[in-house]
């Protein structure tokens, strides 16, 4: 199975908040070598990495772990707030783009910013998916999938351990 197999047949109106459409085909143009370049970078070693995370963080965001599915402190939580990354504080998803997926993940249509995240193909675990990482920091965040409401359907799956919300929140409507 490929990841062309497992998009959606219905097309959508471009995102409101970013002047631009992105789509599946838009996540396996990024997964083929044609990545946004991040605003700035932030690297760190290991040790320094360790030092500033918890023990949680660090096993999910720096050794791509994950979460019990329905135990993130941010799955069920739809207050106003924009979602940074907890490792490098970069501004990553709006509350205002955030859905109730079910999926035990909080899940959000789209990224605040074209190259606040990265794309990579994962084939772990015998299937075939995209995860998303910080494009600042390298941070493991989850997956991406093409299930999610429209206009983008898609499905920003992250884990709530990976993330860190402000209550400043941009006012975005459709």
């Amino acid at each position: 199975m490929s990841l062309r197999s497992l998009a959606p047949k219905s097309t959508h109106s471009p995102i409101h908040n970013l002047n631009k459409t992105m789509d599946w085909k838009t996540i396996i143009h990024y997964i083929s070598g044609n990545q946004p370049s991040p605003p700035r970078r932030v690297e760190r070693s290991q040790d320094e990495w360790r030092s500033i995370l918890s023990d949680e963080q660090f096993r999910i965001t720096r050794q791509h772990g994950t979460e019990r599915a329905f135990s993130g402190a941010f799955c069920s939580s739809h207050e106003p707030g924009k979602y940074s990354c907890v490792c490098c504080q970069t501004p990553l998803f709006d509350s205002t783009l955030k859905f109730e997926s079910n999926s035990g993940w909080p899940s959000f249509t789209e990224p605040l910013q074209e190259n606040a995240i990265r794309y990579t193909k994962d084939s772990s675990y015998g299937m075939i998916r995209v995860e998303v990482s910080c494009n600042v920091c390298d941070a493991h965040l989850g997956h991406v999938f093409p299930d999610g409401p429209e206009p983008t359907g898609l499905r920003f799956c992250i884990n709530s351990v990976s993330l860190e919300r402000s209550e400043e929140s941009d006012d975005i409507k459709a």
